[in-house]
This record gives C-alpha cells, structure tokens and sequence, in this order.
C-alpha cells in the first residue's frame, strides 16, 4: 500500500481503528452483507458491554491494523467488513459471535487476531468451544481446594498415627501394670 496522505475525517478514522486494534484482548473481523440493522443492533447489544462492533472501510480497517503492528489479515479485508473489538471475555464474545452466525447465516466470521497473531474462522470457533473465563477459575479453585485436602490430611496423617501409638502404649502399660499388681 502506497503511503499517501489521507484527509483529515480518514485520519481520524484511522487513529480511532489502530487504538481500538491496540487495546483489544482480540478482534475478530465478520462479514454482515444481509443482515438488517435491527438484527446488526441485536448483535452488538449480544455481545455485551466490553465488546464493540464496528462497520469499516476495508482501506482504513486495513491501514489501521498495519499502523497497529498487525500483520496477516489482508486478505479478509474483502467484502462489507466489521470489526468486533473484544476488551473483556474472548471466550465470550467468540461465543456470542458464533452463536448468533449460527442463527443468522449471513453473518459470515472472517478470522482475526488474538494476542497479537492472527487466527482463522476456525481458530475463532474453537475459542468459542472453550469454557469461560469464570468457569475454568471455578474449576481451578476446586482442584487446589481439593489437592489442599488431601496434602492437610497427608501431613496430618503422621501426627494421628503417633497419636494412636502412643494411645496404645499407654493402655499396653496400663494394663501391663494392672496385671503385675
């Protein structure tokens, strides 16, 4: 791409992509030819809070990815493009994204990029395969609680041990002493 100078509304477009393509956990580019803007609406209220949806010129999408350091997407700039800007979940948001082109086929997923590589269609969904954020941590906290357990009752084992012998040696020589008188 040549390095020409663009107007100053393009500019600014620009800016705003490559600080958005900055601050995304991941960005996932989609193709929305078709839908209405009543179901575009549904999409981007779907997607919730911490996620954007943003319609783009390919050129501006383009140039603001390379300004951003992002190589790799060039080709999926083809066709009406958004861009989905994910800050919070990813696993949510590919969620939701995969969700909704299942129930509106003319929501096509192009690829994206995510920690700062970019991925494919199918590498999208496999994110939306993967448990939530919340729920792996749950999932986590109770296999440490439960190795905890087991390691408290471990080192506690050897103390109840020497506490029963000790027992028994006590009855062993009270009775030892009863039998002697």
């Amino acid at each position: 791409m040549a390095d020409k100078p663009i107007r100053a509304d393009k500019a600014t477009a620009v800016a705003e992509l490559t600080e958005s393509f900055r601050n995304a956990g991941a960005t996932v580019l989609t193709e929305y030819r078709g839908l209405t803007v009543s179901q575009l609406t549904q999409l981007r209220r779907s997607l919730g809070k911490e996620t954007s949806y943003t319609v783009a010129k390919n050129t501006l999408a383009k140039r603001a990815a390379t300004e951003a350091g992002i190589s790799g997407l060039d080709e999926l700039f083809t066709g009406p493009t958004a861009l989905t800007f994910v800050s919070g979940d990813v696993v949510e948001a590919a969620k939701g994204l995969r969700d909704f082109a299942k129930a509106n086929p003319k929501l096509v997923i192009k690829g994206g990029v995510f920690e700062g590589k970019a991925i494919s269609a199918a590498e999208v969904t496999k994110l939306a395969d993967l448990e939530s954020r919340e729920v792996l941590l749950a999932k986590l906290a109770g296999a440490m609680k439960g190795n905890l357990s087991k390691a408290a009752a471990l080192f506690q084992a050897p103390l109840s041990k020497a506490a029963r012998a000790a027992a028994a040696l006590a009855d062993k020589r009270e009775k030892e002493g009863a039998e002697a008188a």
